[in-house]
């Protein structure tokens, strides 16, 4: 069965984009993710607006950007859920039963983390559309991809350590928790990531 367009599929219509060196991509996307975390909902909505401009400049259509959105739209409707649990189980018994429906309506944290994601996935597929996989095969070396695996037992170690603080310290289940543990989770992932890059470092200087 062919696949008429999946996600992040590459588009062989040449924009813009298509021109950067893959690796020159590569390597902004990462920083680029961390940045938009920081920035406030309305740059957030002016950032999406200004991918879609740019993805249509690019020759991805709106069909192309609507289809890379619905991972955000599964995860969109699986943090709606989360959050009204959370909502329920806070504030179910110092709520009006004529003002339940109240509790259904998620909060601005909410907003935030959805703008988040789909502001990084635009951005990841921007990039991953607009490359071919032969030239990500010869930026991401075998190396790089051993060392990637190598580095997931890592990060749910990490998750594991801060998610039994946070339960230690009565930290709740529900938005919070994630908005709060996600921020720790990235910058301990960052740190071992720099550690073990200095140690492999000094071994291949030591091989010399």
């Amino acid at each position: 069965m062919v696949i008429g367009n999946a996600v992040f599929k590459y588009k062989t219509i040449k924009g813009p984009l298509h021109k950067v060196p893959a690796i020159i991509k590569l390597l902004l996307l990462l920083p680029i993710s961390v940045f938009c975390i920081s920035l406030p909902s309305l740059s957030l909505g002016a950032g999406i607006i200004s991918n879609i401009l740019i993805a249509l400049i690019c020759g991805l259509s709106l069909q192309d950007q609507i289809t890379d959105l619905k991972p955000v739209l599964f995860y969109a409707l699986l943090m709606y859920v989360l959050s009204v649990f959370s909502n329920i189980i806070d504030n179910f018994r110092s709520t009006p039963l004529n003002q339940f429906f109240t509790l259904l309506i998620p909060g601005f944290t909410y907003l935030r983390i959805i703008l988040r994601l789909a502001f990084i996935v635009q951005v990841s597929a921007l990039i991953f559309r607009t490359t071919s996989s032969l030239e990500i095969r010869e930026v991401v070396r075998l190396e790089v991809i051993s060392l990637f695996f190598s580095f997931i037992p890592e990060i749910f170690k990490i998750w594991t350590s801060v998610n039994l603080a946070w339960k230690a310290r009565g930290g709740k289940e529900g938005v919070e928790k994630i908005k709060s543990l996600m921020f720790i989770l990235i910058s301990l992932s960052f740190e071992k990531a720099a550690l073990k890059a200095n140690a492999l470092e000094a071994r291949s200087w030591h091989e010399r």
